[in-house]
C-alpha cells in the first residue's frame, strides 16, 4: 500500500496555518496587555463619583514605564526597579498592586509626590501646608457594594496646579477628616480614594487594611478609561430587566 506523502504534507499544512495564527493572535494580545494597557473593573465605591461600582476600566501601562507589578500575569519576583520609569503627576488616578496582597488591583488618585508633606485638617486635604481648594457642588448619591445608597455631599477639589475633581464627603467630622502631616519619602507616593469617608487610602496603615504610603514599584498603570459600566444594584431586580443596568453615557469616557 502506497502513501501520498504530498498529500500528507499538504494536510499537515493546512492544520499549522490556523495553529500559528492563533498563537500569534495569543501573543500580540498578550503583549498589548503586558506593554500598553489592560483592563481592570471597579468593586468598591472608594473612588466615587468620579469611577462607580461595576466601571471597567483601561489603565495605560506606558505612562509610567514597567515593572514586575505591570505583568500581565502575577509573577511573584523581587523588585528590580523600573524600565523607563516616570512619577505620576498630581491628580492622576492610577491602578497599582496592594501593598498588602499583590493578587488585587486597586485604585485611587494621587495626590502626594516624592517630598510633599501631606495632612487632612477638618476634611479638607493640605499639601506642603497649601490647602487644596472645595468649592460645594450639590448632593450626590454614593452607593455601596451592597447595593444601597445614601445622600453625599459633593464638592470639586482642586489640587496645586490646577487640576479638579469631584469628590463626596458623606459626613463630617469623619475618622480620617484629622490626620498628622506626613512627609512623603523617595519612591512613594500618597494616595487618596475620592470618597473621602469610605476608602482605605494613604491615611490607613497596610496592617489596618489601607494602602499605606503606596510605593512606586507597585504602579501598573494610569486610568485613562471607562470603557463599559453596569450597575450592580440591579440583581436585586429580575433578570429581564438586567439589559436596563448598563451605564452606557458611561460607555469610552474618560477619567478625570
Amino acid at each position: 500500500m502506497s502513501v501520498n506523502r504530498e498529500a500528507i504534507g499538504a494536510k499537515a499544512r493546512s492544520w499549522a496555518v490556523p495553529v500559528v495564527q492563533f498563537l500569534a493572535a495569543i501573543l500580540i494580545v498578550f503583549v498589548a496587555k503586558g506593554a500598553i494597557a489592560e483592563p481592570f473593573y471597579v468593586p468598591s465605591g472608594s473612588m466615587e463619583p468620579t469611577l462607580l461600582i461595576g466601571d471597567a476600566l483601561l489603565a495605560s501601562k506606558y505612562p509610567y514605564g514597567y515593572g514586575t507589578a505591570s505583568l500581565p500575569i502575577q509573577i511573584n519576583l523581587s523588585e528590580t526597579g523600573r524600565v523607563f520609569g516616570e512619577t505620576p503627576k498630581r491628580g492622576d488616578v492610577v491602578v497599582f498592586r496592594w501593598p498588602g496582597d499583590s493578587s488585587q488591583a486597586w485604585v485611587k488618585r494621587v495626590v502626594g509626590l516624592p517630598g510633599d508633606r501631606i495632612q487632612m485638617r477638618q476634611g479638607q486635604l493640605f499639601i506642603n501646608d497649601r490647602p487644596a481648594s472645595l468649592r460645594p457642588d450639590g448632593i450626590g448619591e454614593a452607593e455601596d457594594e451592597s447595593g444601597s445608597s445614601e445622600p453625599a455631599y459633593r464638592f470639586i477639589e482642586t489640587l496645586p496646579g490646577g487640576v479638579r475633581h469631584a469628590i463626596f464627603k458623606l459626613r463630617d467630622n469623619g475618622r480620617l477628616d484629622n490626620t498628622p502631616e506626613v512627609r512623603v519619602p523617595p519612591d512613594h507616593l500618597f494616595v487618596l480614594g475620592d470618597n473621602r469617608d469610605n476608602s482605605a487610602d494613604s491615611r490607613v496603615p497596610v496592617r489596618e487594611g489601607g494602602v499605606g504610603l503606596l510605593p512606586v514599584d507597585n504602579l501598573i498603570g494610569r486610568a485613562d478609561a471607562v470603557i463599559g459600566s453596569w450597575d450592580l444594584g440591579i440583581r436585586r431586580q429580575p433578570v429581564w430587566t438586567w439589559l436596563s443596568g448598563f451605564r452606557l453615557a458611561r460607555f469610552f469616557t474618560s477619567v478625570r
